[in-house]
């Protein structure tokens, strides 16, 4: 019994260490940044009042579908219902990158696409999304001590833990690795992100679009860890000046979250 005590105090500890280090490693971030001359990362400094009426536009539309969805209680998701709203995403991601392209912006430039190599990007995304876990994973539990214990798991996942069919899962894999990392980065760090900032500053478009990303989940239980995350997000892709790193922080956490429904650990 002392030593299941012990091992138990040893995992507390372990864990508020962890924790630690996350906040020490994402205000280090905030700190480099805030020092950093402002001409080195200049991703919104062209954006006008074009693009602050399409940003407008937008948000609005996000607000009345994420109202719509919250009014209607209990929300049983389909196949068809992610496939349409996948469809939706690309359609807007190529609406933004189209009307941008009109306006003569070089997207590839602003958004740092060429900045890191795909490996760099890949690995930097991975050591800021190991220590945002325990960030994530403290406003889970705030959630559920303030405001119950439901299950803060997203329809998406819940309809993956259901799924008896392999094309449902390939589908839903393809979705939250690939699909939605590429359109939830685009439109929410990128465009949105920095087109806020560009008129009313950093921590106000990281906030405002962090609100966004997990308004548009229409999940409550999940709105904290998914603010968390697009946080994380918008100080990653602030940080390193590419979208590649939060995009590939985005497709490993949805994929890291599938994997562990697809194969539990067992007790």
């Amino acid at each position: 019994m002392g030593g299941e005590d012990f091992l138990s105090a040893l995992g507390s500890i372990t864990n508020a260490l962890f924790l630690i280090g996350s906040i020490y490693i994402y205000i280090s971030l905030l700190r480099q940044i805030n020092r950093r001359d402002r001409d080195v990362l200049a991703i919104d400094r062209r954006f006008g009042p074009a693009e602050v009426a399409l940003a407008i536009v937008l948000i609005a539309i996000f607000a009345f579908s994420t109202l719509g969805a919250s009014s209607a209680q209990i929300i049983r998701l389909r196949t068809a219902d992610l496939v349409l709203n996948a469809v939706v995403a690309i359609a807007i991601v190529l609406f933004v990158g189209a009307f941008l392209k009109l306006r003569r912006f070089n997207i590839t430039e602003l958004a740092g696409l060429t900045r890191l190599s795909f490996a760099r990007a890949f690995v930097t995304g991975l050591v800021l999304l190991i220590f945002a876990y325990p960030l994530i994973i403290f406003a889970d539990w705030l959630t559920a001590r303030f405001f119950g214990t439901g299950s803060s798991r997203q329809g998406i996942i819940e309809l993956f833990s259901g799924s008896s069919s392999m094309e449902q899962r390939v589908i839903i894999i393809l979705l939250a690795t690939a699909v939605a990392p590429i359109a939830e980065e685009f439109i929410f760090r990128f465009f949105l992100y920095g087109v806020i900032r560009r008129y009313f500053g950093r921590s106000i478009g990281l906030i405002i679009s962090a609100l966004l990303f997990a308004a548009v989940h229409a999940h409550l239980p999940s709105f904290a860890p998914l603010f968390v995350l697009g946080a994380c997000f918008a100080l990653a892709y602030e940080w390193s000046g590419s979208l590649l790193v939060s995009m590939t922080m985005h497709a490993t956490f949805n994929a890291i979250t599938l994997f562990a429904l697809a194969f539990p650990a067992t007790p």
